[in-house]
Parts: structure tokens; C-alpha cells; sequence
């Protein structure tokens, strides 16, 4: 009989840890989410701040044309306005891809043919 009091608190025993770890995993998944919501909610904040200033920019540059008797509505300046910045990034990434084939070649002869 004594056995089965001890089995018994045995098994008190674990239950009670049981609920105890599910008590911190709760709480863990609890704070998990709070914490994830508060940096979406960051997260979304700074976008927005990120549009508004941009925005801002964009009226301020379209200000100055009106002000200098351009068209207000004219497209903004683009990456088109700068051919030479563009073809120049070009030739560097074909340089970098270039690169990093030999270097995949040379790796490949390193290897031990198996």
C-alpha cells in the first residue's frame, strides 16, 4: 500500500510539472507574439514615416520646378537620365560574375574526383 502512495505522488509530482513547463511555454509563446507584434507594429510605423518623407521630398522638387517656371508634372529624374552610372554597374556586375566562375572552377578541380 505504501507503493502505491508513492506512485500516486509520483505521479502528482510530474503532472505538477507538466503544467508547470506548459505554464512557461504559454508564457513564452504569450511574450513571443507581444514582442512580434510590437516590432510589426514598428516595423509598419517606420514605412510610413519612410512614405510620408518621401512624399515630402517629391512635393518640395516639384515646388522648385513650379518656382523656376518648369512643368511641375514633369517624371522625376531616373536611373534613364544616367546611362553611363548604369552601363558602368553593368560592366562591374558581368566583372564580379566572371570572377566568381573562375573561382567555381577553381574549387572544382580542387575537389578529389570520386
Amino acid at each position: 500500500m505504501a507503493r502505491g502512495r508513492e506512485r500516486n505522488m509520483g505521479r502528482g509530482l510530474g503532472r505538477g510539472l507538466d503544467d508547470a513547463g506548459g505554464a512557461g511555454l504559454l508564457g513564452s509563446v504569450v511574450a513571443g507574439a507581444v514582442i512580434g507584434a510590437a516590432g510589426l507594429g514598428w516595423w509598419l510605423l517606420s514605412e510610413a514615416e519612410r512614405r510620408r518623407a518621401q512624399g515630402r521630398q517629391q512635393h518640395n522638387l516639384r515646388l522648385g520646378r513650379l518656382q523656376s517656371g518648369g512643368n511641375p508634372l514633369d517624371p522625376l529624374p531616373s536611373s534613364q537620365d544616367h546611362p553611363l552610372e548604369e552601363r558602368e554597374l553593368h560592366r562591374k556586375v558581368q566583372e564580379l560574375n566572371q570572377a566568381i566562375e573562375a573561382v567555381r572552377r577553381q574549387l572544382e578541380q580542387l575537389q578529389p574526383q570520386g
